[in-house]
């Protein structure tokens, strides 16, 4: 099996994911998951779709990540590691998707508005 290359974002996170065969060993930014993601939630978040498909240990994951914080960043890696194993096959397409791993988050934080001191916030309202 050849390299398999994917994409995930959530808010401002970018992932770009590697996969190819291998032992299960997941490599963020040049360290190991554990150093990356200190939380054992976030580990689970990112580890979600392995274990769906009970193939946590066939496979070595590189990933540079960007942006965002530590949760969109642990959400945009599960996303781009779920579409790379569909990549790699095509069968196990229903099943992610029916668990929502290969669905885009679309929510992202909203613009301020001039005249406000937040996006939807507004100034205290004073009679006198």
């Amino acid at each position: 099996m050849e390299v398999v290359n994917a994409i995930g974002r959530r808010k401002s996170a970018v992932a770009r994911v590697y996969v190819s065969e291998g032992t299960g060993k997941i490599t963020i930014n040049k360290k190991d998951i554990t150093e990356y993601f200190p939380s054992a939630i976030l580990q689970y978040v990112v580890k979600q779709p392995l274990q769906l498909l009970d193939v946590a240990e066939k496979y070595d994951i590189k990933v540079n990540l960007d942006g965002g914080g530590f949760t969109g960043q642990s959400q945009a890696l599960r996303l781009a590691i779920a579409r790379a194993l569909v990549k790699i096959n095509e069968e196990d397409k229903k099943n992610l998707k029916d668990h929502g791993f290969l669905t885009r988050d679309a929510r992202a934080v909203e613009r301020k508005k001039p005249g406000r001191p937040k996006a939807r916030r507004r100034f205290q309202f004073s009679k006198r």
